[in-house]
């Protein structure tokens, strides 16, 4: 059974989390993130994300911080209720004002953005998370905003914002090639500051972050294909109720992932205790947006992809994302990026053949989740595909 969305626990159920209250109208704060709304589409909420404090507060909007520093649901989830957004609306195309400006300027910054604010009202918190965005607090439109201290913007950010001659794609390869993160780069986009100048426009931060993990996996892909194949592995890791069985192949490029919900109070539709979705590509590479795994399905392509160029080795890869009762609070596509990447990063089993590698897969799978790991490899294009095509040594 495959199915699309998954219904959460309310996030107010669960443990040891809280959401932040007494909320202000007038406040000093720091932002270290603007938000692009996509509802009203081309007309749009635009806004800045802050506590309602001042202060160095990039750690309210650094996946790769909270990977590394372990950082459990609760305390992410908790730092993000805690985040104001003071919006204001804008067609996606109108670049200008003042305040479309001093989001702009945020989505450039290298550090949170020191800010006054003054909102029409008591922000108002709504709690309707998405699967791809991180979540943030209560809302209040604004009535008028300034930045009290000069924003620290990187020169190498600057030259690709100024240069309007240059194609958002070559601008976001350029930077992420000199160690930009992926959530950096997805604000850069977002607020319109990359392409050409006719071109440039707001986009929706949920969108801009799977546009960041396609452009950049893409461009992976490329470089990918000219290496040489690898071995038979298998890696395996995770976090956050989140866990990436991750089975390489020594063929020439292709990828599949499966997600499979595991808990029944996690999804309350499965039968037998579980349900799935699934999508793939081949060589020749996907035309249409993976609609079952969304964003998923490019965040963790993306983490394998790097893993692949670090190898210097091209492989076929079996993606299997495995989600528990642990992940009670939806945080957006970020965990998949960064629970993928924690398995890459794990020690690989390695195998002489195939047949031994699906057959650790199925054995640690079901010892690890009690769950019987052929009901995915049955349904499997890509072992399926292994089957049927021929290979060059074989005439």
């Amino acid at each position: 059974m495959n199915i699309h969305r998954v219904k959460y626990k309310d996030i107010e159920q669960a443990p040891q989390f809280s959401i932040p209250k007494n909320f202000k109208t007038n406040f000093q704060g720091s932002s270290p993130a603007p938000f692009i709304g996509r509802y009203g589409y081309p007309r749009i909420n635009i806004g800045l994300l802050s506590p309602q404090f001042s202060g160095d507060t990039s750690y309210y909007d650094s996946p790769q911080l909270w990977s590394k520093a372990n950082f459990g649901i609760n305390r992410v989830a908790s730092l993000r209720y805690g985040l104001v957004n003071s919006q204001s609306t804008a067609h996606v195309k109108h670049l200008n004002g003042r305040f479309l400006e001093i989001v702009q300027e945020v989505g450039m910054a290298s550090k949170a953005v020191e800010l006054e604010v003054n909102l029409a009202k008591t922000p108002q918190l709504s709690l309707k998370p998405e699967r791809e965005v991180i979540p943030f607090g209560p809302s209040s439109t604004i009535r008028s905003a300034q930045i009290t201290q000069n924003p620290a913007i990187d020169r190498r950010v600057e030259k690709v914002v100024r240069d309007t001659d240059l194609k958002a794609a070559p601008a976001i390869l350029n930077l992420y090639q000199r160690g930009f993160e992926q959530n950096f780069l997805t604000k850069l986009i977002s607020v319109g500051n990359l392409g050409l100048q006719q071109n440039r426009k707001l986009v929706p931060t949920r969108w801009s972050i799977t546009a960041i993990d396609d452009t950049l996996g893409k461009q992976l892909i490329r470089e990918i294909k000219d290496l040489p194949t690898g071995e038979y592995a298998a890696y395996f890791g995770g976090g956050w109720g989140n866990y990436y069985l991750l089975l390489f192949f020594p063929e020439v490029w292709c990828y599949e992932l499966f997600e499979t919900y595991l808990d029944q109070a996690v999804n309350p539709w499965s039968k037998n205790g579980y349900a799935y979705s699934t999508d793939y590509e081949d060589y020749a590479g996907r035309k249409e947006y993976a609609e079952e795994t969304a964003g998923g399905y490019y965040a963790c392509r993306l983490s394998l992809l790097e893993k692949m160029k670090e190898l210097k080795r091209q492989h076929s890869c079996l993606a299997l994302r495995f989600i528990t009762s642990e992940y009670n609070i939806p945080l957006g596509v970020w965990v998949c990026r960064e629970a993928a990447k924690k398995s890459t990063r794990t020690q690989p089993l390695t195998f002489a053949s195939k047949e031994l590698l699906l057959r650790y897969a199925q054995d640690f799978i079901q010892h690890k989740f009690g769950f019987k790991l052929e009901l995915l490899l049955e349904q499997s294009r890509l072992l399926k595909e292994q089957k049927s095509q021929k290979k060059l040594t074989e005439f």
